[in-house]
């Protein structure tokens, strides 16, 4: 989430979050928050028509996980943060068991795949032996010889 975003949500100034972030930095580790590079700056941007403001920003957003935003919601201790920090980890538990969701059902195609893929390689099998029986009896008879009339020596 954007430092814009979640400063939006606790109805604090983006200005006040991020100075919160930096008089609190032993509370935010890589794994809570980053800043993004210009490049996903100006992806995010694209992609998010509200943060058109932010394509000529001089400083590169924060982006918080989970964990950042519940932190951030913890280091403005205001009613308005702890209210929306709820809703937050509601959010990031919903978004979480719907990516989990979809990896079990891809995981489930691909097995049905598989299964399909040996099933239709032995139907391939009986059919292909199904054709070759169906030539066989498609091909004119050979011609019976025809036997002489009358006594045959052997000798």
């Amino acid at each position: 989430m954007i430092d814009a975003d979640l400063a939006a949500l606790y109805d604090v100034p983006t200005k006040r979050l991020n100075q919160q972030v930096k008089r609190n930095a032993e509370r935010f580790p890589k794994d809570f928050v980053f800043r993004l590079s210009r490049a996903e700056r100006d992806e995010v941007v694209a992609n998010c028509d509200h943060l058109r403001r932010l394509k000529f920003s001089p400083t590169m957003p924060f982006a918080f996980t989970e964990h950042g935003a519940l932190m951030a919601a913890s280091v403005l201790n205001t009613p308005r943060a702890v209210e929306v920090s709820l809703y937050v980890v509601r959010a990031f538990v919903e978004l979480r068991e719907a990516l989990a969701t979809h990896k079990e059902l891809a995981r489930r195609l691909d097995e049905l795949e598989s299964r399909l893929e040996r099933k239709l390689a032995t139907h391939d099998h009986a059919i292909a032996g199904i054709l070759e029986a169906i030539r066989q009896l498609m091909a004119p008879p050979e011609p019976a010889r025809k036997r002489r009339i009358g006594f045959v020596q052997t000798d």
